[in-house]
Order: C-alpha cells, then sequence, then structure tokens
C-alpha cells in the first residue's frame, strides 16, 4: 500500500525548441550588429572631433585619441557663427510653430464636408507633392513675392505641407464627431472647437509633424544659399558648409598654435570637418527623444487611411 509520503512528484520536462533557440540567437546577433553599425559612425565623428588633432591621424577607433576642445572652441569663434545661430534657430522655432498651425487648422477645415469645393481643394494640394515646376518657376516665385533677402523666406513657403495635411486629416477623423457635435450644440464655432477640442486630442500628430518641420527647417540651406545675400540672414547650416568646404585654410586659423613640451600642435582639415558636423547634428540628436513617444503614435494613427 502506498503512502502519499512514498509518492514522487512527477518532474515536468520542458520540451526546447532548437530552432526557436537558434533564430532567437541569430535574431539578436543581427539586430546588435545593426545597431552598432548605425551607431559607430556617428560615434566615430564624436570621438574625432574631441581626440588631439594630430593623434587622431594617426587612426581613431573606439576611444578619443587623446582628448582637445580646441576645435569646438575654434569653430564656435568663427566669424558669423553666433548670428547665424540665432538666425537658424528663428527659423527653427517660428517656422515649425507656424508650420503646425497652419497644417492643422487648413486639414481640421477640410474634413468639413459644408467647406465649398473642399474636395477640389484637397486634391489640389495633394498634386503638390507628385509634381514640381523646377528651381527657376520656384527662384521666380521667391523673387516676386518679395521674399529675396527677407527672413519670411524661412517661414512662409513652408506653411503649408501637402504630406502634414494627408496626416493630420486623417487622425482628425478618427476622432468622436460627438465631441464636435456637443461643442457646436453649446455655441462653440469652428475656430473655438479646433482650439479647445481638436488641437489639444491631437497632440501625438502635431508632435509628428513637428518633429518633421524642426528638422527640415534646422537643415535646410537651399534656399539661403540662392536668394539670401545679407551676411545676418545666412543660416548656420550655409555658414558651416562654407567653411566646410574651406576646411583646408580654416585649419590654419586655430591662430592660436597649442605648445605642449617641444612639439607644436595645430587643427587639421579632418578635425575641423568632423567638429562642424557635431554641431550641425547634435541639436537635433538631443530634441528627438523628447517627442519619439509622440512619434511612433502620431505617425501609425496618422497613416491608417487617407
Amino acid at each position: 500500500m502506498t503512502t502519499s509520503a512514498n509518492l514522487k512528484p512527477e518532474r515536468t520536462r520542458r520540451h526546447i525548441d532548437w530552432k526557436d533557440v537558434a533564430f532567437t540567437v541569430f535574431n539578436y546577433t543581427f539586430l546588435s550588429l545593426l545597431v552598432i553599425v548605425t551607431i559607430y559612425p556617428f560615434y566615430y565623428i564624436f570621438i574625432y572631433s574631441i581626440s588631439d588633432s594630430i593623434e587622431a591621424q594617426k587612426g581613431v577607433y573606439l576611444w578619443p585619441a587623446g582628448f582637445s576642445l580646441e576645435a569646438y572652441k575654434t569653430t564656435v569663434q568663427l566669424p558669423g557663427i553666433a548670428d547665424a545661430a540665432i538666425v537658424t534657430l528663428g527659423r527653427t522655432i517660428l517656422g515649425t510653430i507656424i508650420t503646425v498651425l497652419s497644417c492643422s487648422f487648413f486639414a481640421y477645415l477640410i474634413t468639413k464636408n459644408e467647406l465649398p469645393f473642399r474636395r477640389f481643394i484637397y486634391r489640389f494640394v495633394l498634386i503638390t507633392m507628385y509634381f514640381n515646376a523646377g528651381f527657376i518657376p520656384w527662384y521666380l516665385t521667391m523673387k516676386t513675392y518679395g521674399l529675396q533677402n527677407n527672413f519670411l523666406l524661412y517661414i512662409l513657403p513652408t506653411a503649408i505641407s501637402g504630406f502634414n495635411i494627408i496626416l493630420i486629416k486623417t487622425f482628425i477623423e478618427q476622432l468622436p464627431p460627438s465631441l464636435e457635435e456637443s461643442a457646436k450644440i453649446d455655441g462653440a464655432g469652428y475656430f473655438r472647437v479646433f482650439t479647445s477640442i481638436i488641437f489639444p486630442l491631437s497632440m501625438p500628430i502635431v508632435a509628428t509633424i513637428a518633429i518633421f518641420s524642426a528638422v527640415g527647417q534646422w537643415n535646410t540651406w537651399f534656399d539661403n544659399f540662392f536668394l539670401v545675400e545679407n551676411p545676418k540672414l545666412q543660416t548656420l547650416q550655409l555658414v558651416l558648409y562654407n567653411f566646410l568646404n574651406q576646411s583646408s585654410s580654416l585649419s590654419n586659423m586655430s591662430t592660436e598654435q597649442l605648445t605642449r613640451g617641444d612639439m607644436v600642435r595645430t587643427l587639421t582639415p579632418q578635425s575641423i570637418r568632423m567638429t562642424i558636423t557635431m554641431l550641425v547634428t547634435l541639436p537635433i540628436v538631443l530634441v528627438y527623444p523628447l517627442l519619439q513617444r509622440y512619434f511612433v503614435k502620431g505617425i501609425m494613427i496618422g497613416a491608417v487611411k487617407g
């Protein structure tokens, strides 16, 4: 007769699927290598820019070759950098705000069936995504509007974007209509409904559009290159681009020769290039993580249907 004390619990054996294990190992290994390949170029630029210029010429791999911020010090002291940074910062902030507000309100109006010629207006906006008149018509149009050597050149042409309008329109159409109907019953007009209900609820897609606009405004130098001759209105991108093309002579502008022991060291053109690349890229890299949580949600919801 067996008792409960003599009973031994049966051990459950878990079947190991070696195919799943191999796939998981391969997946993690591949993605890890992909992350390294993606991040390393930017990391290399960073460690090169803070390395000693002469030591860096011998090779930089995982760690800075020495340490020196002389390249940053020399670059930020270049003539016109301060004014260009202010212009670029103003362009990015004002341009982003105007683009977000204009595209959001325009997209909201497009969702209203009572808007005259609504379909025609919407399709006319979409056409701009597929057809471009070219550089010469664009140049003549900007000059005709008086935007040459004008700060508004950086803001007005980007106020409306067909791609942004599609995303915002799709997002707004998925909001519950009862919210707007209840506000209209209380006497709210279109503008009040937009500012008090639609726009606050559209923050995910608004943040997405803000990222697109801010990155575009910060990186653009094409309009500045062709239509702005006033040095006070030049953007940081164009100023650094000009210095980048002159990096060989710019390296000699370190003016201060750094004496260490018996060796005299100056900045090299490669060090200047790496530093300029970091100065141009770093602000966007720092801002993007702050809006990333809105970006993924907004781009997915705004792209469900068109």
